[in-house]
């Protein structure tokens, strides 16, 4: 199931992790927990978790701000190759118009 979470409901998830993860054996339990009360999946859970460790650098990775980065970069370079392969088409169509005596 596909549910969508508002920032706040993120930032709350998140916040009840820390408070209530000294008072569980492991970082998963605390998530179950959490995840529990508040009704969601753990590993929805769980990937936030990862996620902010990694933009805050904790955690070794890849931050949301460089992964955003690079997907429009990519799609930037995507939209100049298709633009340069029109042009590449137009200077061959041109040259031909050229060599007609």
């Amino acid at each position: 199931m596909n549910r969508k979470y508002s920032p706040e409901m993120r930032e709350r998830a998140l916040r009840m992790l820390a408070e209530t993860r000294p008072s569980h054996p492991n970082m998963m339990s605390a998530v179950r927990h959490v995840a529990g009360l508040l009704g969601m999946s753990p590993e929805t859970l769980r990937l936030w978790q990862r996620r902010y460790e990694v933009d805050a650098g904790v955690t070794p990775g890849l931050t949301s701000d460089a992964a955003a980065e690079i997907k429009r970069l990519q799609k930037e370079n995507a939209e100049l190759r298709k633009a340069n392969e029109i042009l590449k088409a137009a200077s061959v169509f041109f040259a031909k118009e050229l060599d007609r005596p």
